[in-house]
């Protein structure tokens, strides 16, 4: 009992510590101020499934014109983990794919609860708000996405209290736009749609074998409840949107500060099951060689536009996880720049936290959840192109 009433006198302290390194980042001037990053999310394969991949000749010549990180890891497992630790800086007591539990105000977030949803959760995910601590990333996983014969290895990490909120809603307060644009998001938007080939969804029709293209897990801004409440209009699921208006918006000229880029499961290598008819990107050479061509087309239409051409512009090719092998968590992450020296490589060990804080410094905008971690690196010498 004694211990435990120190722990609680010990907590305000350490909440109060938490937030103001949150509140008061130094920002490295090594940085450069970012006018717009482009961040494209790829999927589930390590750094050595890629590299050297003859199925891959796009991002192999990628990765030796622009600027490659040889020592980037995700943090742990599953997707959805990885794209909430990218956008938000933290799991947020979730270690599942599963979906939102849509516009439920009455449940209670993981954060705030501290019950971490992993893969035995019976329940969608509750809409992130609050604050509270996040869950544990074990060194080695042989429970949740790993087995004691087949584990799984992540980026360890301790629980931290953490703030419910994104890299959206911070942009938004300081007056800055944000869109996740998502291939095969259906024409009427994202709201309730947790799969969908672009037409058909869970929310129109119960299709069996409906190709599942789009994935609500590779859209993480989509969980947090400042999103779906779309109490500001800038803050909302209008803000994510297809593939249809990433091309327009290129055309124009005119993209949001950050574009969080999410190619469907078939053009961002993760591959889908030969009981979805018609995909035809079973794993996992045919993916990995339908994810290099898709990437090319994006990379391509980025670098046409006028966009592209002003200000200081950057692009991000990430990998969320390694998921096909009890291999060390390390993926392929490319840097690419408008303003800089780019055919860097840069071997400082960085993981996803990094790359939330690197934009995060971009924009001048405050640390957010572990990427104010002291231990967490900012990607300097890949954003300026200079070691």
């Amino acid at each position: 009992m004694k211990m435990k009433q120190a722990a609680l006198a010990l907590l305000p302290f350490a909440l109060s510590s938490t937030f103001l390194a949150a509140e008061k980042p130094e920002h490295d001037r090594a940085v450069p101020r970012i006018d717009h990053a482009f961040v494209i999310l790829m999927e589930n394969h390590a750094y050595s499934q890629i590299l050297g991949n003859t199925n891959a000749p796009f991002i192999n010549s990628y990765g030796k014109s622009a600027n490659l990180a040889t020592n980037y890891y995700a943090v742990g497992h599953p997707s959805l983990t990885n794209y909430l630790e990218i956008v938000g800086g933290s799991n947020f007591g979730i270690i599942n794919d599963d979906s939102p539990d849509w516009h439920n105000t009455s449940c209670t977030p993981n954060i705030v609860s501290g019950i971490p949803a992993d893969e035995t959760a019976t329940t969608n995910t509750c809409p992130i708000k609050g604050a509270g601590w996040d869950a544990a990333t074990p060194a080695v996983d042989t429970t949740n996405e790993g087995t004691p014969q087949e584990p799984v290895y992540n980026f360890p990490l301790s629980p931290a209290f953490t703030r419910g909120i994104s890299i959206a809603d911070q942009l938004v307060e300081a007056g800055k736009s944000w869109k996740s644009y998502q291939e095969n998001l259906p024409p009427y938007g994202a709201d309730g749609v947790n799969n969908s080939d672009g037409l058909v969804s869970d929310v129109t029709e119960k299709e069996p074998g409906m190709p599942k293209l789009y994935a609500v897990k590779h859209d993480p801004f989509a969980y947090f409840a400042s999103v779906q409440s779309g109490e500001d209009r800038k803050l909302s699921l209008k803000q994510i949107v297809g593939f249809d208006r990433l091309w327009a918006d290129l055309e124009r000229g005119d993209v949001p500060d950050l574009a969080f880029i999410a190619p469907n499961q078939c053009h961002d290598q993760h591959g889908r099951g030969t009981s979805e008819v018609g995909t035809g990107c079973s794993v996992d050479q045919n993916a990995i060689a339908q994810g290099d061509a898709g990437l090319h087309t994006i990379i391509d239409g980025i670098k046409n536009s006028r966009a592209w051409k002003h200000g200081n512009n950057v692009i991000v090719v990430v990998w969320d996880e390694n998921d096909y092998s009890s291999l060390p968590n390390q993926v392929v992450t490319i840097v690419d720049t408008n303003y800089a020296p780019t055919g860097i490589q840069s071997n400082v060990r960085y993981n996803h936290f990094s790359l939330l804080k690197t934009l995060e410094a971009g924009f001048g905008l405050p640390y957010l959840n572990h990427a104010a971690d002291q231990d967490v690196k900012l990607m300097g010498d890949l954003f300026t192109g200079q070691k």
